[in-house]
């Protein structure tokens, strides 16, 4: 996809939470054959969501309109991810054939998980915050449903935040969050 156009990108994570980005007009869509899943890469220091090809499957999220300009901004707060098109896979309310990208870890920079490596939380947080917002309990359900790598340990860094764009969890969110991490046996850690 040409950074020189304007296009949309498919938010499956924490741009999914209208409160981490300042895109007009997202809209909700479904990118299909793909799922995620937690990834470790050598890029970032805890493990992060990526979009991961999957056939017969599909995921829900926004897309967001970005302006020729705005590629380069969208292309490093995305660091580590490969800018995938994925116009033919999204199912949208969109007029004509718009160009749609989404962003994906590329498979030979994947990790295996690692007791020292922990999904934050906060991220975590964020990105159900969205779900939530967005496709109400059953789409945050689905958003965990839909994702893999739940056996990545969980730091519990909500009193010390450490990712840059936390949400602030109202109680019952929280509580959702919690109990679906319950559900999956997800191993906690907690910060120090």
């Amino acid at each position: 996809m040409d950074s020189a156009e304007h296009g949309w990108v498919f938010g499956y994570g924490s741009l999914v939470n209208r409160a981490t980005h300042d895109y007009p007009d997202a809209r909700p869509a479904r990118l299909t054959g793909w799922r995620r899943a937690w990834r470790l890469t050598d890029l970032r220091p805890a493990p992060f969501l990526t979009a991961v090809r999957a056939p017969g499957h599909a995921i829900d999220g926004l897309l967001a309109p970005v302006a020729a300009e705005a590629w380069p901004a969208l292309d490093l707060r995305e660091a580590g991810y490969e800018r995938v098109d994925a116009a033919a896979m999204i199912t949208h309310g969109l007029p004509g054939a718009p160009r749609i990208a989404v962003y994906a870890v590329p498979e030979a920079a994947h990790r295996p998980p690692a007791p020292s490596h922990a999904v934050r939380l906060s991220y975590l947080d964020a990105v159900v915050q969205g779900y939530l917002a967005e496709f109400g309990e059953a789409g945050a359900q689905a958003f965990f449903e839909t994702t893999d790598g739940w056996d990545t340990p969980i730091l519990d860094d909500r009193a010390a935040p450490l990712y840059p764009r936390h949400c602030a969890l109202s109680r019952h969110e929280r509580a959702f969050v919690d109990a679906q991490l319950a559900r999956l046996s997800a191993q906690m850690q907690q910060a120090e």
